[in-house]
Parts: C-alpha cells; sequence; structure tokens
C-alpha cells in the first residue's frame, strides 16, 4: 500500500511519532537567553501558560461566534459544501479553519498582539514584528483531519525575505491524542524544501526524518513559537476530546514578499523535475 492509499489512522501510525516529548517551559518568566539561542538551533520553543485563563476563555467565545453565529467579514472553511451542513452538529464536525479575523473580532485581535507574544518575537527577531497572517485551527473529535508534514514558508503569502514566526496557540489542551503539535527539531536548518499537492500542500512523505519527530503537548493557554522552515504536522483526533488552536505569523518590519520566480525555484521542483 502505498503511502497515498493510507488510511488516516495508518498515517497517525506510520507518519507520526509520540515517544519523544517536548517539556515547555512552565511561564514567562522562566524564559532565559539560552532558550533564545535553544530556538535558533532547534527552531522553535513553547511556553505553557503565556495567556491567562480568562483571555483563553475569550478567545474561544471570539472562535465559536465567527464560526457558528456571525462570521462578520471573517473566511470560514468547511471540509463539505455549507449547503450539505443542515445542523450544528455537522457544521462543528466539518468547519476546520477561521482566518482574516483579527480586524473582525477584538477578543481575537487582543490575542494576535498579546504584549507577551510580541515580547518574545521581538527577542527573537532583534526588530519589529508586523502580523502576515491569522487563522483558528479546529480540529473536532472522532476524527479532525490531519495537516500532513510541511513548512510555513511554502505558502507563497508567507514567504518573506527574512524568516518568519509561527506562533500556536493551544485553546484546548493540544496533547498526544487529539493532535498535539509534531516538530522535527533542526529542520529549519535544511533550508526551503520543495513541497508536493497530495493530501494537502506538504512534503514528500518519504522526505520526513519521522524517526526525530518530537510531540509539543500544551495546555490552554501554552504557546509555541516555531521558524518558518521547521517541518510540523499534527495527525488526526480519533480522541473524543476537541482541539481548537489560533495560529498567527509574523514577518521581521524589515522583511518583504519573496517574488512568484523565486518563490517556485525555493518550494516546487522546477529545478530538480522530482516527483514525490
Amino acid at each position: 500500500m502505498s503511502k497515498l492509499e493510507l488510511t488516516a489512522e495508518q498515517i497517525n501510525n506510520q507518519l507520526y511519532r509520540y515517544d519523544k516529548v517536548h517539556v515547555s517551559l512552565n511561564s514567562k518568566n522562566e524564559l532565559q537567553a539560552e532558550h533564545l539561542q535553544n530556538y535558533r538551533r532547534d527552531g522553535f520553543l513553547s511556553i505553557d501558560s503565556l495567556l491567562e485563563q480568562p483571555i483563553v476563555d475569550s478567545a474561544i467565545e471570539g472562535v465559536m461566534e465567527l464560526g457558528f453565529v456571525d462570521r462578520k467579514g471573517a473566511k470560514l472553511q468547511f471540509i463539505k459544501s455549507e449547503k450539505e451542513l443542515k445542523t450544528l452538529e455537522e457544521k462543528e464536525l466539518a468547519l476546520r479553519k477561521i482566518s482574516e479575523f483579527v480586524e473582525e473580532d477584538e477578543r481575537l485581535k487582543a490575542v494576535a498582539y498579546h504584549p507577551e507574544i510580541l515580547n518574545v518575537i521581538r527577542q527573537i527577531f532583534g526588530e519589529e514584528p508586523k502580523l502576515i497572517q491569522d487563522m483558528a485551527l479546529l480540529k473536532p473529535p472522532h476524527g479532525g483531519g490531519e495537516k500532513p508534514w510541511h513548512q510555513d514558508m511554502a505558502y507563497g503569502n508567507l514567504t518573506y525575505t527574512k524568516a518568519v514566526i509561527g506562533v500556536w496557540i493551544a485553546l484546548d489542551e493540544a496533547d498526544v491524542n487529539n493532535g498535539c503539535m509534531h516538530v522535527i527539531p533542526r529542520s529549519h536548518q535544511e533550508g526551503a524544501t520543495p513541497h508536493y499537492a497530495i493530501r494537502d500542500w506538504q512534503l514528500c512523505d518519504i522526505q520526513v526524518p519521522v524517526e526525530r519527530d518530537v510531540i509539543v503537548p500544551l495546555k490552554p493557554g501554552g504557546v509555541l513559537f516555531f521558524h518558518g522552515m521547521l517541518y510540523h504536522g499534527t495527525p488526526s483526533n480519533f480522541s473524543n476530546k476537541q482541539r481548537r488552536a489560533l495560529q498567527f505569523h509574523y514577518a521581521p518590519a524589515s522583511s518583504e514578499r519573496v517574488g512568484p520566480h523565486e518563490y517556485k525555484r525555493m518550494f516546487t521542483n522546477e529545478l530538480s523535475g522530482a516527483e514525490c
């Protein structure tokens, strides 16, 4: 059976590991210069309890209202046509992503520009960050789908002349069972890697060093900061627990978008002609 024919359960078992667990800092007060050095070496840094529970609760309210009450100007992505979704339960199981909401909801805007988040990014960049993308990523229980291994900067709107930072915020507890983040430490050092349209816009499965996979469980309000070239992904959620998260991307203020020709050279097989 090829990777293309694997079931979701087989993908979870074969393309992800669960035995190496990254231990997050317990709070912002533990952050030291050595942790910023580790970020540059490993490509990621995580801090639990960075956001207080009232902020998390407010963000959840904002996400749920945009998704199921009034989307305002935000964009919603379902895995089925909305016309097919008759009940609230059907909508909750089908809604995967909400985006472009920062200017539509003050509760979520407050998270995107939270001073503790910006302070960490500022220390990594050495300059002011600019917000370039906002998303809510929903992985419902009993089959919320996989996000295959990828590099975020392989998505054209995130390809800048300097490395961007992804900020992934757990709204629910994200653990080994419900689709927490998986990362390949130091993979950002490989630079841009070609991506292919398979199950998603993703790295070729056989190119991912799964043996180096490390999981990053987070409590609600926990935050993962990661380099835009880091290999990362999330397996399907077959648990009975919801897994909602916010994800923001920031670029250094001095950076600019990469042009389409350079993007193709960096992230497609245009030069090599290789197939996945």
